[in-house]
């Protein structure tokens, strides 16, 4: 099956100079993460982790009930849905959907989609599901400029228009290459600064904004209350991919320690590669986050 990155990630070789941000990243090489960031803790637990179903790609398209049973017994909690070439749920009908997350004890909370010409019957689709969110995955146009992303700001908004008077709320999902320049503006930047708040909400893929060579803390800062949904992505700096939690470049715990500023809500972690198989990786990154206080 084809890897997301292949075809909605440009090339990260404008990263390879990717600059190491201590405020945002921590050292690959240690196997002691865990105990540290223990160390550093506070009192607050993370809760009520939810997963983005890409994780599980391969699994859901050959089982989706199955493997939704396998991911409510790793103690996630609420399911971010991923378009796939058997629709928005693996196969399933949106009140399928809902009906299996609601029996194993999760919620659907949101669902990653397209922003085209079918995008009634997928507002329909998420009201009839009960989620909350419609995640746009990728840009809808292809083009690094300042005029296009002005345009995709405008389309975002009247896409959370549409959104809102079917009470969904419609968001934006970031990858890399939205933190590239045109002359001296970072696109992403001039996408949050021509979206409404009210009408377009911003889930930050973390990884990405390191890879990137960016600090979610200072987008926290400048944008605060902006982010009610994370892709919590620890990744591998030197081949530009996701790995398991306490492995990679991102400071989970200064994230989490932040996360009131970003405003968020809703944590979902995704991991796209693995050293090890899916299940087993996203075992890993719970128990990660069981040990997390801060």
């Amino acid at each position: 099956m084809t890897n997301r990155r292949e075809f909605i990630i440009k090339s990260s070789a404008l990263f390879a100079g990717t600059l190491i941000l201590p405020s945002c990243m921590k050292s690959e090489s240690s196997e002691e993460n865990v105990a540290t960031d223990a160390a550093l803790a506070g009192s607050r637990k993370v809760e009520n982790v939810g997963v983005q179903l890409y994780t599980f790609r391969d699994a859901m398209a050959k089982d989706a009930l199955g493997t939704l049973e396998k991911i409510a017994a790793l103690g996630y909690k609420e399911i971010e849905s991923a378009r796939s070439g058997m629709g928005h749920y693996y196969g399933l009908k949106a009140a399928g959907m809902k009906k299996a997350c609601i029996d194993l004890g999760m919620v659907l909370r949101s669902g990653h989609v397209h922003l085209d010409e079918d995008f009634d019957k997928t507002i329909a689709e998420a009201v009839e599901s009960g989620q909350e969110y419609l995640i746009c995955s990728s840009m809808p146009k292809d083009g690094q400029t300042i005029d296009n992303y002005k345009a995709t700001a405008e389309a975002f908004n009247k896409a959370g228009e549409q959104c809102k008077a079917n009470g969904i709320k419609f968001g934006y999902h970031n990858h890399d290459y939205e933190f590239e320049s045109d002359g001296d503006q970072v696109l992403y930047d001039v996408l949050m600064d021509n979206t409404q708040t009210d009408l377009v909400y911003m889930e930050l893929d973390l990884g990405w904004v390191i890879v990137a060579g960016k600090d979610p803390l200072d987008y926290f800062a400048r944008y605060e209350g902006r982010f009610p949904l994370w892709h919590l992505k620890d990744m591998n700096m030197t081949e530009k991919q996701s790995t398991e939690f306490g492995k990679g470049g991102l400071d989970i715990l200064k994230m989490l320690q932040n996360g009131d500023k970003s405003g968020v809500k809703h944590v979902f972690v995704e991991q796209e590669e693995y050293t090890i198989g899916p299940f087993e990786a996203m075992a890993n990154n719970m128990a990660y986050l069981n040990k997390l206080r801060y």
